[in-house]
């Protein structure tokens, strides 16, 4: 049986770097979740209220924001947070945003400005789509 010939190994192409967040997370400035809207558009954000101070009945304002699901308190708001921690996204909002049911949202919660914002997995899938496209060099 004859010797195998050495296969020089290929150098690795370099992987792209992402560009650099202009908020990080973990320092208290930008935080995520994802989470699945109920029957009735409840979506449970546990930790990211815990981190914003956010309490079962807590009255919010809840509103569309260029695309996106803006909730902030409000002390005359329309909307309470849940008994088990959870955020209305109201019937109205889910449709302006184009979210269906059981549509995954991504939460981002900014606690200096103590709010959070739902953005519609088709928006972020968009996003994601363009930025992929880029970095492979590709007309999007």
């Amino acid at each position: 049986m004859p010797t195998p010939l050495p296969v020089a190994v290929p150098d690795q192409a370099p992987l792209p770097t992402l560009p650099t967040s202009a908020a990080p997370s973990g320092d208290g400035r930008l935080l995520f979740d994802v989470a699945r809207p109920d029957a009735a558009g409840r979506v449970t954000a546990r930790a990211l209220l815990r981190a914003l101070g956010w309490t079962p009945g807590l009255t919010l304002h809840v509103d569309v924001v260029t695309g996106a699901i803006l909730i902030t308190p409000a002390a005359e708001g329309a909307h309470v947070v849940g008994t088990r921690e959870e955020l209305p996204l109201p019937a109205a909002v889910r449709h302006l945003c184009g979210i269906a049911p059981g549509e995954p949202v991504l939460l981002a919660a900014l606690p200096r400005q103590n709010r959070i914002v739902a953005h519609p997995s088709n928006t972020i899938a968009a996003v994601l789509a363009d930025l992929h496209a880029r970095i492979l060099g590709e007309p999007s």
